[in-house]
């Protein structure tokens, strides 16, 4: 099969590419630097020069392909600036989905995201939910967006697509605030972590996998949560403590302390710029919100499967320690 995908130098992306080739798959990656995506080449993907911003840039290595994985997004939680948001994650998606009918290409799945659901207060929701409130977030608004006011409405016209929705991904080499996280944990450089911050827990491999499942037997018009087992940050840190050996943080931050600093930060930074980490944003998304969905549907119909936090958790681990230079203390 030939398969034109998007996002492939991306962290989800760039495993979904190896699957697709160790499995036989023609993979052509549409990428906005060539020369920055070699590692991609040397697996066989074919490289094609172009942006999903640009609809005209797409229209030639999307011809003739048996189906198309849309990955590719803007996902900066804290970012200063917010500007490229509705244009990459809306209009981008807009511009895949749009092209991909147009070219009567079979079969498509696009990545939406948990996070389309916001803060679910606890609740572990299937793809039933729908969020209406304030988004906690310009990457949570935005792919909320391209959800419902693009990909949803293209389906039900008859556009032949899966959608499938991603929890937190982690894995050895993740450059996400996940990845950061768990690296300044490993140097001792994470003085705390946030009180009842919940979130579902998939290794990035099995993410891809689930991409390939939802292509392979998922249904079109229908939407597949595929995340991991839920597990708070806090749960995660004093998991790796017991792998490392190396101690989890000591304090948490209650969320009516994050939410009093970020209205603070929210103040600070239209006068002066902040760093992200710190940003009203982060603050807010840190502050006890819980990203939760099941994958109940997802391992009915596709067969997906999520590896247990521990097993992906300490390959991970080990992974950092060696990048960092750290020898585990147990």
């Amino acid at each position: 099969m030939r398969y034109f995908l998007t996002g492939a130098t991306g962290f989800i992306g760039g495993s979904l590419a190896r699957q697709l080739r160790v499995a036989g798959h023609e993979v052509v990656a549409l990428v906005r630097n060539p020369a920055k995506a070699q590692s991609l080449a040397q697996l066989g993907v074919q490289l094609s020069s172009g942006d999903i911003t640009d609809k005209d840039s797409m229209r030639k290595p999307m011809t003739g392909a048996d189906g198309v994985f849309h990955l590719a997004a803007w996902y900066k939680v804290g970012a200063r600036d917010t500007s490229q948001a509705d244009a990459i994650n809306v209009e981008g998606t807009r511009n895949v989905l749009t092209l991909m009918q147009e070219l009567n290409i079979p079969k498509g799945v696009y990545t939406s995201t948990v996070a389309v659901n916001s803060d679910t207060g606890g609740r572990v929701v299937d793809e039933s939910y729908q969020f209406t409130g304030e988004h906690l977030s310009a990457y949570d608004r935005t792919k909320w967006r391209a959800h419902y006011e693009v990909a949803l409405p293209l389906m039900k016209a008859g556009l032949p697509l899966v959608i499938v929705q991603p929890g937190v991904n982690y894995g050895p080499g993740d450059t996400s605030s996940i990845g950061d996280a768990l690296r300044q944990y490993l140097q001792g450089k994470l003085p705390l972590a946030p009180a009842g911050a919940a979130y579902c827990w998939a290794h990035v491999d099995d993410t891809a996998r689930g991409h390939m499942q939802a292509m392979e037997r998922g249904k079109t018009g229908e939407s597949y949560i595929i995340a991991g087992p839920p597990h708070t940050l806090v749960e995660v840190l004093q998991l790796a403590e017991q792998i490392t050996g190396i101690k989890a943080p000591g304090l948490q931050a209650p969320p009516w302390l994050l939410r009093t600093f970020s209205a603070v930060m929210g103040a600070l930074e239209a006068v002066v710029p902040v760093p992200e980490q710190y940003s009203a944003e982060t603050l807010r998304v840190s502050a006890g919100a819980t990203y939760l969905g099941t994958s109940a549907k997802a391992e009915r119909e596709l067969g997906f499967q999520a590896r247990p936090l521990a097993e992906g958790l300490r390959e991970t681990l080990a992974y950092e320690m060696t990048q960092l230079g750290i020898r585990p203390r147990r």
